[in-house]
């Protein structure tokens, strides 16, 4: 049993080796290019704090929740549950997708999701760490944007 226990929860999270963990300020600098400097009225740096608890900057994190039955993908964990794969794929996109370093195909889908009703609330660590912090500026200190 407890061994089953150790292996669900290196399960959580599952990273390439070798995987490419992204500068800070290469995430902002990528984000900014992609438009979302401001999009839908959410700061940079709104942006590169959200990116950092949701995936530390591993634009190829993959976190299994096999509690809540989701996975999630990307710089963002895009959950697969809606936004990409099969079933509801509101992204149209797949789940690989998200797990370029590019970037590309991540910033169309949270262009898609951060539109909903919830905004950047639809990722619950972005209203937890980033929406009230008084700190933000510090996401881009020292990036040349």
């Amino acid at each position: 049993m407890k061994a089953s226990m150790v292996l669900s929860l290196i399960g959580f999270l599952v990273v390439p080796s070798g995987a490419p963990i992204l500068g800070r300020c290469v995430v902002a600098k990528k984000l900014k290019e992609g438009g979302l400097d401001y999009f839908e009225g959410y700061s940079l740096e709104n942006w590169v704090c959200l990116a950092y608890f949701e995936s530390k900057f591993n634009p190829t994190a993959v976190y299994e929740n096999p509690q809540q039955g989701y996975t999630g993908f990307g710089l963002f964990q895009i959950r697969n549950n809606g936004w990409c794969g099969r079933g509801k794929n509101l992204c149209a996109v797949q789940c690989s997708a998200l797990l370029n370093p590019d970037l590309k195909k991540t910033i169309e889908c949270v262009k898609r999701i951060v539109k909903t009703k919830d905004g950047m609330g639809s990722w619950p660590s972005w209203s937890h760490f980033c929406h009230y912090s008084d700190t933000l500026a510090r996401w881009l200190d020292g990036c040349e944007l």
